[in-house]
């Protein structure tokens, strides 16, 4: 008896140890180490007056229906304004019309070079008072011609023309824009075309157009830098991209598309980056004229920049803690993250940032795969927590024989009663 009290006092004290752990973590290696002494020593140089952390203003406001501005990496959203009020996108549409397009290519069952005929549904006199590439019935026009004249020229006889050559009708092929607005999570956007001219079931949301935006610039790397493109001449006219910011020398923008109905007013997703490698998107819908929309985009784009930054706190790999395992072949399982932890956060506060972690139990049974979520890194600023990333299991472990396993479950049952305390 008393040797089991003891054995059990000893475990109980070695669980409440464990379990203290999961609190923010001492033992997490600190990234800011050499960033706080570099600091100190900055800050003796200059008599103990260390540079004053970035204040961050209010976000900018603008007359117009709804906006968000999202960081590209994280998906996190800075400021926003009605961001999921329903919203008729008009030629935003065209985003998913060349996001369809673009799918098929990367898959490799559509070529730039290859020849498209073109119906009559897709004739451009059947378009007037809106854009328009000048596509005529009967001719044979390469699809890289009619995925510019989508993007850069926002031609309405383009998008019908590619959609009819995909999918043999236009709803066909709407229904895969829909398919695809599921897996994109775009949950408060529904298509019934594929040009955006005006239709009660065609709808979307700020929000919803920034994620399409992200997906775009994510999954279509190589036909993304059309939308940089500033003109595109065809069949002798020349158009140019109705995205003023594309001149806009102050910020290096890259896309993405613009809109208009008389219904809604003028709308913009567009995208920048900075010399940091920074990329953010602006989503502004339900202006007033072409130069407020692209005024506001502007604006929060460069607000974006200048006063807030990604970080990179953690790598992919690295070990960052180990903990006991029973029953296995091995005692210690490995932590680590599977991928590079990237935070958007406002500028100047690195110093602020706390790291810790929480894992799904003390102690942890075998078998254990590699891969495995075994618990959460926490990243907070003012007790806030602003990013989470899964812990994984950087080591297998199988299990181990009969007369461990025994011996395991006899220590445990040992310790049942600490985890039942400290519950």
């Amino acid at each position: 008896m008393l040797l089991k009290n003891s054995l059990k006092s000893s475990l109980i004290a070695a669980a409440f140890c464990t379990l203290s752990l999961n609190a923010f973590a001492e033992d997490i290696p600190n990234p800011f180490a050499n960033v706080k002494a570099n600091a100190q020593t900055n800050s003796a140089t200059v008599q103990g007056n260390a540079p004053a952390p970035t204040v961050v203003p209010a976000a900018p406001t603008f007359d117009a229906q709804s906006w968000v501005l999202m960081d590209y990496y994280t998906g996190r959203v800075i400021t926003e304004q009605n961001p999921h009020v329903k919203i008729w996108p008009a030629s935003l549409t065209k985003m998913m019309t060349a996001y369809v397009i673009g799918m098929e290519l990367k898959a490799g069952r559509l070529n730039m070079d290859d020849n498209v005929v073109i119906a009559e549904d897709a004739w451009s006199k059947k378009y007037t008072d809106s854009s328009k590439m000048f596509i005529e019935v009967g001719k044979t026009i390469k699809v890289g011609d009619l995925v510019r004249g989508i993007i850069i020229q926002s031609g309405n006889d383009a998008c019908v023309a590619m959609a009819l050559h995909l999918a043999g009708t236009q709803e066909g092929f709407v229904s895969v824009m829909n398919t695809y607005a599921k897996q994109l999570g775009l949950n408060d956007t529904h298509f019934s075309n594929v040009h955006g001219l005006f239709d009660e079931m065609n709808y979307s949301t700020a929000y919803d157009m920034a994620l399409l935006g992200r997906a775009i610039i994510r999954d279509l790397p190589d036909e993304y830098p059309i939308y940089s493109q500033k003109e595109f001449t065809f069949n002798g006219i020349k158009q140019y991209n109705r995205n003023r910011l594309l001149w806009d020398k102050s910020l290096n923008v890259d896309g993405i598309k613009t809109g208009h109905l008389s219904q809604v007013g003028y709308n913009l997703v567009t995208s920048a980056t900075n010399s940091e490698g920074m990329r953010l998107i602006s989503s502004v819908i339900g202006c007033k004229s072409e130069k407020s929309r692209a005024d506001y985009n502007k604006a929060l784009l460069t607000y974006g920049f200048r006063y807030f930054q990604n970080y990179n706190p953690l790598s992919a790999g690295k070990v960052l803690l180990t903990r006991e395992v029973r029953m296995g072949v091995e005692n210690e399982v490995k932590l680590a993250i599977a991928k590079n932890m990237n935070i958007l956060m406002p500028r100047g506060r690195q110093n602020e940032i706390k790291i810790g972690y929480k894992l799904n139990r003390g102690t942890f049974i075998a078998p254990i795969q590699k891969g495995d979520k075994l618990g959460v890194i926490e990243v907070k600023i003012d007790d806030k927590v602003i990013a989470t990333e899964p812990l994984v299991a950087v080591n297998a472990i199988e299990e181990c024989g009969f007369f461990g396993r025994l011996w395991d479950k006899i220590v445990l049952f040992f310790s049942s009663d600490s985890d039942e305390s400290e519950a």
